[in-house]
């Protein structure tokens, strides 16, 4: 029997996945459910599975990673040129090879002390209001949206313009004429700004991409450049900032775990790790389409078949991560797959740590009476978004006498 694709976390519990995964889990054959884009696909839920299948050849990422969800979507068409998140083998391999230079360790932590004054700055601005305050907006949605501006070379003062229409883009809602009028908007922001770079080099990402690509003989063309552009700029403050907010918040639900962290700083890394893993904002999965037969339990899925890995799932996975249900910021849990895995891991996953840490490292340290300013029962979650979080987290604090 078909069931439908779960898109609900249970009510009352806004951390969690959707109940139906547990039960899935505990199953020999992958679950099959129908999906809002019309088509049946096979769930992938167990920790080992989603890891073995994220790195099979046989699964085209060539679908948008969360089509799925979004009805009636347009499954036949072709990879969009230059999407490091839709193109397969030796096109990926390229755009990643070129990428790789600008998420490089060394580098990124090369700007962690500035990203740490963007930290300090947002605490001290918060600070200077009486409150309450929405910490999505004061917070956590201007540090990653600072940090990917500089990365690209985006002026800061056109990220109300990136921001609303790439809020638009990750809704799952149907693709409406508002939909694609966000889409145009911001790509013909984003040809503009390449057009310019093209015309005068500057030190930022955008810039290098274009010189790296000419001095191998393989420039990249402006509709890679704008995909490049696109697919960073929304990826690169959409799941940090939900992750910063929807943390914070599972933080005061879990008051001795958060005292856990504010006794001993040197924690903050592992924690980092752990609320990655709890929380999943990827909440959706991965949707994979499959090339060639292949075997998954007791089940043969079949070419031309799809797939979706349930990463908020496998993070849950009991045989992996024992009590899975309750944050531990004192869990080992690195091995997590909320990036993804296998090829098409997320490429700025280094970036989005450093971001958690210098948030986590400060936050509760500046500010330690920080609380809800609303019934906890009374925030209100985005679930119809590639990326879950919050509408808003109305926050305050004894303000020193």
């Amino acid at each position: 029997m078909t069931e439908s694709f779960p898109v609900r976390r249970p009510s009352g519990c806004p951390f969690d996945p959707a109940p139906e995964y547990a039960a899935y889990r505990r199953s020999e054959a992958p679950a099959k459910v129908f999906t809002p884009a019309g088509v049946d696909a096979y769930v992938i839920s167990r920790y080992d599975d989603v890891r073995t299948l994220l790195r099979d050849s046989r699964l085209s990422s060539r679908l948008a990673p969360s089509d799925h969800v979004v009805p009636d979507a347009d499954l036949d068409r072709e990879a969009e040129s230059g999407s490091i998140l839709q193109v397969d083998g030796a096109a990926h391999k390229r755009l990643r090879r070129m990428l790789a230079t600008e998420f490089a360790a060394k580098r990124l932590e090369a700007m962690r002390p500035w990203i740490a004054q963007i930290v300090d700055d947002r605490i001290v601005d918060m600070l200077k209001k009486s409150g309450p305050v929405d910490l999505v907006q004061e917070f956590a949605l201007p540090i990653p949206s600072l940090v990917i501006c500089e990365l690209l070379g985006v002026p800061y003062a056109d990220r109300d313009e990136f921001q609303e229409r790439s809020a638009q883009l990750v809704r799952v809602d149907g693709w409406t004429e508002e939909t694609q009028r966000a889409s145009d908007e911001l790509n013909q922001y984003i040809v503009g700004l390449v057009l310019a770079k093209q015309a005068e080099r500057t030190d930022d990402l955008l810039s290098r991409l274009i010189t790296r690509g000419e001095d191998l003989g393989t420039p990249l063309t402006l509709e890679e450049l704008v995909t490049v552009g696109v697919t960073l700029l929304i990826a690169g403050h959409e799941t940090t900032a939900n992750m910063i907010a929807l943390s914070t918040l599972a933080l005061l639900r879990n008051p001795d775990q958060l005292a856990l962290l504010r006794s001993d700083p040197s924690k903050v890394p592992g924690a980092v790790e752990e609320l990655l893993r709890y929380l999943s904002v990827v909440h959706f999965g991965l949707f994979r389409h499959v090339t060639d037969d292949l075997t998954i339990g007791s089940s043969t899925i079949r070419s031309g078949d799809y797939l979706i890995a349930a990463l908020s799932s496998a993070n849950r996975d009991e045989t992996v991560f024992p009590d899975p249900d309750r944050l531990d910021l004192e869990r080992q849990a690195a091995a997590h797959v909320a990036f993804g895995f296998g090829p098409h891991q997320c490429i700025g996953q280094q970036l989005a740590r450093i971001e958690l840490q210098e948030v986590f490292t400060r936050l509760f340290a500046r500010i330690p009476t920080l609380r809800l300013a609303v019934p906890f029962e009374e925030i209100d979650y985005r679930e119809n978004t590639l990326v879950y979080g919050m509408t808003a987290l109305p926050v305050t604090w004894d303000t020193p006498i």
